[in-house]
């Protein structure tokens, strides 16, 4: 356990989910954890014990990857955790595929609808296209993938190849979500079961991430928003290649200033943890370190492909690599915007960014 995990207290111990199963962490609120094929090898996901349209039931909070054995799992699950009831609804936290792969598939098995928010929805039924069906982008691969970070610096070979064949890597591991579904927005009030359940959208990470607050419970499903052992990811890949995530993140993380300091997380990767407010200091003073780390560096002018290896000290994967570049472009931009660096594009067109001269 690194120092900053010290500092949070984990009520369950070293306690998982069992496969199949679910493990309750509050009054009607149930953890399932979900087998992932990345490095990163689960998802958690959550059942809330809900009535809805007159109908006792169950509320699923994410939904896993598209993969068969996933889809065993929640068999297994629902013959385990349900308790002879039924699914009522699915709500998705935001348009990744861990959290919306198998919505489709969970919403027709137990003829339940789905809630998101607008733009994650839409994203996803964009991404989730076959390639060459005229969409944007199919996600963090293919051909505009492989022009984004070849103008960033990253010019091997064999990894760009692996990009390109990777288009419909998206699709693959999500499918389309329902054609239907009832949007969710920042503020709502979402009764389930007997408690209310407050929307806390934030950006940076998805386009329109949604977390869920019971205060009654002193409970938050943060998604991906907060996580107690690895950092969110915040990434500017080619579908918005002038974006500015990082401070749209940071500036998300004070929408849970006012939540109780007691507060169960219940984070979608990793367990759950109290000490919200403590975790949100450590996100801020880490992305501070990183940006000091990169204008360091920036001394000379230098590619995405360059700041990689300053921010992530270890060997990576390729699907560690595209998130890597994306999330040192967000660093390299949020410098840039603030102006405090500048950039250009060099004669093999690769941008560069550098400190201004009179800075140096």
């Amino acid at each position: 356990m690194n120092p900053n995990e010290q500092r949070l207290e984990y009520p369950f111990g070293d306690t998982l989910a069992e496969p199949g199963s679910a493990f309750t962490v509050a009054e009607g609120v149930k953890w399932v954890r979900l087998p992932l094929p990345f490095v990163l090898d689960h998802i958690n996901v959550w059942l809330l014990r809900d009535r809805f349209e007159g109908r006792e039931g169950w509320t699923i909070v994410d939904c896993g990857v598209a993969r068969p054995e996933v889809k065993a799992m929640w068999e297994q699950v629902f013959e385990n955790a349900l308790e002879g009831l039924p699914v009522l609804r699915v709500i998705v936290t935001h348009m990744h595929p861990d959290h919306i792969g198998l919505a489709s598939w969970l919403c027709e098995r137990w003829n339940a609808p789905l809630w998101m928010t607008m733009t994650d929805y839409f994203q996803a039924r964009n991404w989730a296209l076959p390639p060459g069906s005229g969409q944007v982008t199919g996600g963090p691969n293919g051909e505009s993938a492989v022009r984004h970070f070849s103008r960033h610096g990253l010019r091997d070979p064999e990894a760009l190849e692996q990009i390109r064949q990777r288009a419909g890597y998206y699709p693959s591991l999500a499918g389309q979500p329902p054609h239907f579904f009832r949007r969710i927005m920042h503020g709502d009030r979402i009764v389930i079961g007997e408690r209310e359940w407050q929307v806390i959208v934030g950006y940076g990470h998805a386009p329109e991430h949604a977390s869920l607050y019971c205060d009654s419970l002193k409970v938050l499903i943060s998604g991906d928003m907060v996580l107690p052992r690895i950092s969110t990811n915040v990434s500017v890949f080619d579908f918005e290649p002038e974006a500015n995530p990082l401070p749209l993140y940071l500036k998300s993380l004070e929408r849970y200033a006012h939540l109780a300091p007691d507060t169960l997380v219940l984070p979608s990767h990793g367990k759950p943890f109290r000490g919200l407010h403590e975790r949100i200091a450590q996100q801020h003073a880490h992305h501070a370190d990183r940006l000091a780390e990169v204008m360091e560096a920036c001394v000379e002018p230098q590619s995405t492909a360059d700041i990689v290896p300053v921010l992530f000290k270890r060997k990576l994967d390729l699907h560690q690599l595209t998130f890597a570049m994306g999330e040192a472009l967000a660093h390299l931009h949020a410098l840039y915007f603030e102006g405090r660096l500048q950039r250009h594009m060099d004669e093999d067109g690769i941008w560069r960014f550098s400190v201004p001269t009179s800075a140096a």
